[in-house]
């Protein structure tokens, strides 16, 4: 039998550039109306018991090459388990991933995807329980629905958001976490949580991008991150809709999940620079990353990115535009895709199971901020 590579699916993204025996060349495909492109997830087959060399050759072009060194590709056989590949290594612009299939099938990618399927099963699952509320906000230049869920009854309101970029696929994973965990009826804290705040959650803000296997970008090769100071119907109407959803709800507390390429770490990003920014609403967020790194050994406050000066936030951004048009304690969650350097796992790196406990803690963590957000919604 001989190899064959494919990524015709939900979300697969390869080019097969040659094989030569057991080596084959491959190229990441760029976004759509965009030079953006890491993320891959492809099928090899016909390898069963062979000492195979996947050469991905525009790998130093990527949107991230300080995303390669230290990184271990994921492979899986069931599309069930995925597994880190030690022999993942990055040199002279080219990603080489070697591995003996135990199997005539298996599957490769950047990191464990989310597909549109199990997000079709996740809003199915999750909009059908007690309590919850359904709403399309609106359809995506690819006439998908902007899934949102409505949870809890509290005068607090909340909004979680993730996978404005589409191959950050580990918020999606931490999304079906933070659901699970909202909807128990048995949790004290989910009760509490649902009693206090309304949570408008949306899963995936990008399922154009998702579906066609992008990094970062929607149909129109949009950076939805990039556009929340005006964004528009024609290229970007997934974040028209979900501000003007916004807009009518008004927003206290905001997560926007993501995931970072380099820093092996999990890590908060804030709104530091807004030209409203002040002490009290800067103090809320510290206290809720310092309540976080004590509830999680998988998350730390000292790596991150550099925080903007005074006035010099990016306002195109959610995080910094949420907590400036609607005085919100707002933050990034950042992600990684290669491991917590700090508590690493030598066989799953940062894992889908990993994802959905950090969700459990942030969401003990949002308990833990509840009185002080009372307190500031009273003053007004």
């Amino acid at each position: 039998m001989s190899i064959t590579i494919s990524s015709a699916f939900d979300a697969g993204n390869i080019r097969l550039v040659s094989i030569q025996g057991d080596e084959v060349e491959l190229e990441i495909v760029k976004d759509h109306k965009s030079d953006f492109h890491q993320w891959f997830y492809f099928r090899l087959a016909g390898a069963q018991g062979r000492d195979v060399t996947l050469k991905i050759t525009n790998a130093g072009s990527a949107a991230y090459p300080d995303g390669w060194p230290g990184y271990r590709a994921l492979m899986t056989v069931d599309r069930e388990e995925w597994v880190r590949v030690d022999a993942t290594s990055y040199e002279d612009g080219v990603l080489t991933i070697r591995l003996v299939p135990e199997t005539d099938s298996i599957y490769l990618a950047y990191f464990v995807p989310y597909s549109m399927e199990r997000h079709h099963d996740l809003v199915a699952t999750v909009a059908s329980l007690p309590g919850v509320e359904y709403r399309s906000l609106g359809k995506t230049l690819d006439g998908q629905d902007m899934d949102c869920l409505t949870i809890g009854e509290g005068p607090l309101t909340v909004w979680l958001y993730a996978r404005q970029h589409p191959g950050e696929s580990m918020a999606e994973w931490w999304m079906e976490g933070a659901l699970e965990k909202l909807t128990d009826p048995d949790d004290p804290v989910s009760r509490a949580l649902r009693r206090d705040c309304t949570f408008h959650v949306m899963p995936n803000m990008n399922p154009d991008g998702s579906r066609r296997g992008h990094l970062r970008t929607n149909a129109a090769g949009v950076n939805l991150n990039r556009v929340w100071h005006e964004p528009n119907e024609t290229e970007c109407p997934e974040v028209l809709y979900v501000r003007n959803r916004m807009d009518e709800t008004g927003v206290d507390f905001a997560m926007d999940v993501h995931g970072d390429e380099a820093i092996p770490a999990n890590f908060l990003a804030g709104f530091e620079g807004i030209p409203s920014w002040n002490e009290a609403q800067a103090a809320l967020f510290d206290k809720f990353g310092e309540t976080l790194e004590a509830l999680s050994p998988d998350f730390q406050t000292e790596k991150g990115y550099e925080i903007a000066k005074p006035g010099e936030a990016n306002l195109s951004m959610s995080t910094t535009q949420v907590a400036e048009r609607y005085g919100a304690i707002a933050m990034t969650l950042e992600m990684p895709f290669k491991d917590n350097e700090d508590l690493p796992d030598p066989i799953y790196g940062w894992s889908t199971e990993r994802c959905k406990y950090l969700a459990y803690s942030c969401m003990d963590a949002l308990h833990a901020l509840v009185p002080d957000l009372q307190a500031r919604k009273k003053k007004g």
